[in-house]
């Protein structure tokens, strides 16, 4: 990691984060990262039907294993605007490309805010020279926070390793705090590495990665139409091509799944109101597939979250939950513990401590651990309370 006064690099890539005026405040709402050379780039996409205008664009150009910018702003999601919001999309790609003379299809973009509305090119346009100018090899932290929205802080992880014989660096940024719920891809996470990797090595180690971390959490059980996360690797660390047959790839590998943990966590810890941090592990399942439905099940029960909230040892909402998950379940053999405390065993409520049990609630993390009994799978879900604040927040996001 290189640094500046406190303040991160990647070699080859330059990044800047400016106020356009998107926003009613003086906010910063316009990101952009650069590489200085196109690099291999991965990506995964929301599920959602209602793909936002910005991620139907990239889709397709990633295909082409390609990319050297991303552009993102805050404060409108560009989504459910039909043609005109592919349209307005694309105008920015047109006058980005033209600031930076590159290949319009070597842009990719994002988009974070208010669902439904169209997107102010001219703002984003008149902001694309200051935008572009102020890029440097330290402006990472500035682009992290141009796509805050409801964050209360900004999310950055670095990692760095000999891989391939050369120092290798992988640094990764997110925005998001609501709206978060698996079989999407993150909110909006990127990720930029001067590792050398093949793309097909890249596409396949980036979603096992995402698969592990940022599909494996929940705020609020809500699927947003705009989340996307994104690699890109321009090789300028002159290792060793990394390829899939290759053993130093779990190097890199184990690299870049710190980095999404780090992040993926740090959206959990950030969650709209959230004053806990959760893990729901479930293990002795039959197949990972029934341990993630059960884990998912206790996630995001909102039961569950408010008894967390309340601090109220309600444990029996985590064994309700769990019942309807739909995965077949013997229940003399289910055991339940939260913290250190086993409360239920054999069908049965344990003789447990209730003040120990109490004293575990009021923490800031809390370990809930769930016993199947009826194999060898296990899967782990990161998860956060619902509190007043979270109501508040989104009872009035758009006005």
């Amino acid at each position: 990691m290189q640094k500046n006064k406190n303040r991160i690099s990647v070699p080859g890539f330059l990044a800047n984060g400016i106020s356009s005026g998107i926003k009613d405040s003086d906010q910063k709402d316009l990101a952009l990262i650069y590489s200085t050379v196109p690099a291999r780039v991965a990506a995964v996409f929301t599920k959602n039907s209602f793909k936002a205008a910005p991620l139907l664009i990239d889709a397709e150009r990633v295909k082409k294993g390609t990319a050297q910018a991303i552009i993102t702003n805050s404060g409108c999601a560009n989504a459910a605007t039909g043609k005109e919001g592919y349209k307005d999309a694309l105008s920015v790609s047109a006058a980005l490309a033209g600031q930076l003379k590159i290949k319009e299809e070597l842009i990719l973009m994002g988009s974070t805010g208010v669902i439904g509305k169209r997107l102010p090119v001219k703002k984003i346009a008149g902001g694309m020279v200051k935008l572009v100018k102020g890029l440097n090899g330290f402006g990472i932290e500035d682009a992290e926070t141009a796509m805050m929205t409801t964050d209360k802080y900004p999310k950055i992880a670095i990692r760095k390793g000999i891989v391939g014989a050369r120092d290798i660096i992988i640094c990764g940024i997110a925005k998001g705090a609501g709206m978060i719920e698996p079989n999407m891809a993150t909110l909006l996470t990127y990720v930029m590495t001067n590792a050398l990797i093949d793309s097909k090595a890249l596409n396949t180690v980036f979603h096992q990665a995402i698969d592990n971390t940022f599909n494996s959490i929940s705020v609020d059980g809500c699927m947003s139409t705009n989340d996307m996360a994104i690699i890109l690797a321009n090789g300028l660390a002159g290792n060793n091509p990394l390829e899939r047959a290759q053993a130093r790839l779990q190097r890199f590998r184990d690299m870049l799944s710190d980095v999404l943990m780090e992040l993926c966590q740090a959206v959990v810890r950030d969650g709209e109101g959230a004053t806990k941090f959760i893990s729901i592990n479930v293990e002795g399942a039959k197949s990972r597939s029934d341990a993630r439905r059960a884990a998912y099940a206790v996630a995001n029960s909102n039961l569950v979250k408010t008894a967390f909230f309340g601090e109220d040892p309600n444990w029996g909402r985590i064994l309700a939950a769990l019942g309807s998950s739909g995965i077949p379940l013997e229940k003399e053999r289910v055991s339940l513990s939260i913290g250190d405390v086993l409360v239920f065993s054999q069908d049965s409520p344990t003789n447990l401590n209730l003040n120990k049990l109490r004293e575990i609630f009021q923490r800031d993390r809390i370990d809930v651990r769930i016993w199947l009994g009826g194999g060898d799978k296990s899967y782990c879900v990161y998860t956060s309370d619902l509190s007043y604040d979270y109501v508040k927040i989104n009872a009035d996001y758009s006005t």
